[in-house]
């Protein structure tokens, strides 16, 4: 009974290890691109509209969350938009989560602009912006 009892014991503490170091690792987060699949191209735009973009994706499970739109103007009429994520460490919901969010360009000159969707792979798609006089 005795030998039980250590047992038990010495099983509780390796669990209580365990669980102090998930519970350690939470607080750490990185920031990653994250993949966007769609965006809403609204229209009506003009020079003296701040003009946006609807974009979404899904994150691959309940550790990430949206951070910020890294947005590079390649020259006056393209345009690349990179999703930020932080990732969060430790344990997590493991469900696809889906995302939508706007994210604004600013004023554009009048013209066709290319708007590049830039993935963490280095793949991207492009729509079309159309900004009238």
């Amino acid at each position: 009974m005795r030998a039980l009892e250590v047992f038990a014991t010495l099983i509780f503490f390796v669990f209580l290890g365990m669980a102090n170091n998930s519970f350690a690792d939470q607080g750490q987060s990185r920031e990653v691109i994250v993949g966007i699949q769609d965006a809403f191209i609204p229209g009506g735009f003009d020079i003296y509209s701040d003009t946006y973009v609807i974009a979404s994706g899904i994150f691959p499970n309940g550790c990430y969350r949206w951070s910020h739109a890294d947005i590079n103007n390649v020259d006056q009429f393209t345009h690349e938009i990179r999703s930020i994520a932080t990732v969060q460490s430790g344990m997590c919901i493991m469900a696809l989560i889906p995302f939508n969010k706007e994210i604004k360009l600013g004023k554009f000159n009048a013209g066709e602009h290319t708007i590049r969707f830039v993935n963490g792979d280095g793949t991207y798609f492009e729509k079309m912006m159309m900004v009238e006089q």
